[in-house]
This record gives structure tokens, sequence and C-alpha cells, in this order.
């Protein structure tokens, strides 16, 4: 497989970035080509914008977009790599969603979150988050995130199978850490291939 590694994290020796260079190893361990895709090292502009609405579905798009999509085509799986921010995403990692998937080209309807127009790729997200994983399972955030992002925007991107690794404890000890790393190593080591999306059956009248 060609597995695209989508990194948001604005400082180059931050443990996300370390977390996704651990992952790449596991891919490229496991027989596996890799790229990375890091959005501030590159000066991706997250800003969506009317130009981006009007391009919507049109065979003219601005070139950074289409830059991203054909680096998309080329990957069989995809994993994106950010820190858990106001629990959710950051605003870099955030932009390249709304701008790159876009309507006409990722999806083209809203009734069923397990169709896309994209073929199946396997994905992962790998989360560094400073929370224990105990405090947000407590507080509900899990399971929250788990429905937004797995039941809601990475169904209409087509990845199956697709699953987050919310690598809680990051900002720890050494070896909280390194236990973290390691997970992601296996990830990358493990990362299952594409699978194709049975649509859901039509509601009975």
């Amino acid at each position: 497989m060609h597995i695209l590694t989508v990194i948001d994290h604005p400082n180059p020796a931050s443990f996300s970035h370390a977390i996704a260079a651990r992952f790449m190893d596991g891919g490229r361990a496991a027989g596996h080509t890799v790229e990375a895709a890091d959005l501030h090292a590159e000066g991706f502009n997250p800003l969506w914008t009317q130009a981006d609405i009007e391009a919507e579905g049109a065979a003219a798009l601005p070139a950074d977009i289409r830059a991203e999509q054909d680096r998309i085509a080329r990957a069989d799986a995809i994993s994106l790599v950010f820190p858990l921010f106001w629990w959710g995403m950051p605003s870099m990692m955030k932009g390249w969603v709304d701008r790159v998937w876009s309507w006409g080209w990722a999806y083209d309807q809203l009734s069923d979150p397990d169709v896309s127009l994209q073929r199946p790729r396997s994905g992962i997200l790998l989360i560094p988050a400073g929370t224990r994983s105990d405090e947000m399972e407590a507080e509900g955030y899990t399971d929250a995130l788990s429905t937004l992002w797995m039941n809601g925007t990475f169904g209409y991107f087509g990845l199956a199978p697709r699953r987050i690794e919310l690598l809680c404890g990051s900002t720890g000890s050494d070896s909280r850490r390194a236990t973290l790393l390691d997970r992601a190593y296996h990830a990358g080591l493990t990362l299952p291939p594409a699978k194709a999306i049975t649509p859901s059956p039509p509601p009975v009248p």
C-alpha cells in the first residue's frame, strides 16, 4: 500500500511529529511506501472561501487543492496526525478537511455516511491528547469523537476500515510517551488494507 500521512502541528519537534514518524516507520517495516504532508511546513492555506465554493464539482480547481487531491489519489491508506485541541481538530487540519474533501469530489449527498465518491481507503487518526483515557471516557468525550468522526466525517471520505487511536497521556512521563510511540509504530506495521463499502439498504416504505 501507499500511505499518506497528514500532519498538523506548527512545531516540527512536537510529539505529534514524532508520532507521525514512528507510524511511517511501522508502515515501511510492513513493506508499504509512505508520503508525508506536513501542512505547516508546506504552508497550506486552511481558509475556506467563496472561491472554494464556486470551484466545487468544477474541472478548474485552485492549484493547492488540486495538488492535495492528486496526493490523495495516489494513496491506498490515509493517516491524520494532530493533537486534540479544544476537543477537536486544530485549525490547519480542519481547513484541510474543509477545502480538500469537497462536494462533487469526495461526496455528493448526505443520506448515507458510508457513501463516498472516493474509492475505499484504509484510514486511521492518530491523536495525541494530554488528558487521561479514563477522564475522557467518564466525561463522554471518547464516544462523542467517535460519533463525530467515525460515523460522520470520515465515512464521507470512503475510509474503510477506519479507526481512532487516542494517544492519551502524551504530556506524561518519558515512559508513557515511549509507549505511545510504540503504539504508533504498531499501527503503521499492522495497518489493514481497504475494504469495499456496502451501502446501507434503502428504507422500507
